[in-house]
């Protein structure tokens, strides 16, 4: 599989040496400072890089979203997470004419907590909903765009949903709707996202301890290796494997 990649930062040179350890090939990356020293060709727009077959992005909107505008045909899988619905939306419009991939975290854990979530939601009407994640120093986004994703699920099951992320501004008591946001920054955390229900006498969690990054990297690999034989359309991971 010969892959672009949208973006150079950490998470893409990840992709790159796991790709070509996987027997993939790298044809080029898509750079905001072109100019600067890459070990892969550097392109500006995705329909100038003519071998690729699949583009991997791991980057962020302002990269991102020009290049969405652009007109190409590549299948594309997009893991950056600022302004999700914007991207999304794009991504929504481009698939009826390439296979796109979304998803706001690469983990096929996370994927799976998701769906743990649908279950466990329905069934702890009456407990309180605690939402919490945890990051490396140098994340800038707080909470994380895979804490949104969970958030979401909830808001699609409940009825009412009111998210809480700064307690210290009321004085109120808590309402059964409240959803409580927390995000904790510090050392090199990977990434851990914690839902937390709270009833009478007894407490249920569910976790996902993210220990490598890898587990992003690789997530994403694989789902371009499906989607390149994917008819047009737009794909998260619970369509892809269908």
């Amino acid at each position: 599989m010969k892959i672009l990649l949208i973006g150079y930062g950490a998470m893409n040179k990840r992709v790159a040496r796991l790709a070509e350890e996987k027997g993939h090939e790298i044809v080029g990356v898509i750079v905001p400072d072109p100019e600067n020293d890459y070990p892969y060709p550097t392109f500006t727009q995705i329909s100038e890089a003519k071998d690729a077959e699949v583009a991997i992005d791991f980057s962020n909107p302002d990269l991102l979203l020009p290049l969405l505008d652009q007109d190409f045909t590549l299948p594309v899988v997009v893991a950056t997470t600022g302004e999700k619905e914007k991207i999304q939306e794009k991504l929504q419009s481009l698939s009826t004419d390439m296979p796109v991939f979304f998803s706001a975290n690469m983990s096929y854990g996370i994927h799976v907590m998701t769906k743990l979530l649908e279950v466990a939601v329905p069934l702890l009407q009456g407990y309180d909903i605690e939402l919490i994640e945890a990051h490396h120093n140098k994340k800038v986004d707080a909470p994380s765009g895979t804490l949104i994703k969970l958030l979401d699920v909830i808001k699609d099951i409940k009825d009412e949903v009111n998210p809480v992320y700064d307690r210290s501004q009321t004085t109120e008591r808590r309402k059964p709707e409240d959803i409580g946001i927390s995000a904790v920054r510090g050392g090199t955390i990977v990434g851990e996202h914690e839902v937390l229900f709270a009833g009478v006498d007894e407490t249920i969690e569910l976790t996902h301890r993210a220990q490598s990054k890898d587990i992003f990297a690789n997530g994403a690999i694989t789902a371009a290796e499906r989607l390149v034989n994917k008819p047009n359309g737009y794909y998260t991971f619970d369509n892809l494997n269908q």
